[in-house]
């Protein structure tokens, strides 16, 4: 397992169960880069190519809007085990 493996290990997912909160053997993962969700993991097993290049709006009482927005995220290009925000929505 190299360092960057390692590292994600110890990271938290987003909407995972609270008594397990990190990342489980056997998924695949993006880490969601900036806003307010910076630093989790977002599970995109079983994702199409096409889903995972799409980007995501992910429920977040943290953003702009509070209670009922989202944060919006982009795949990275030339790097889909990233996604970057790109701005909340309400």
């Amino acid at each position: 397992m190299d360092r960057y493996e390692e590292q994600l290990l110890r990271r938290r997912v987003y909407g995972a169960d609270p008594d397990q909160p990190g990342p489980r053997p056997g998924r695949r993962y993006a880490e969601l880069v900036g806003g307010p969700l910076d630093g989790l993991l977002l599970d995109i097993t079983g994702w199409t190519r096409d889903e995972a290049g799409a980007g995501v709006a992910l429920a977040t009482e943290l953003g702009r809007f509070g209670t009922g927005g989202r944060a919006m995220y982009d795949p990275r290009p030339g790097d889909p085990s990233r996604l970057d925000w790109a701005g909340d929505t309400p």
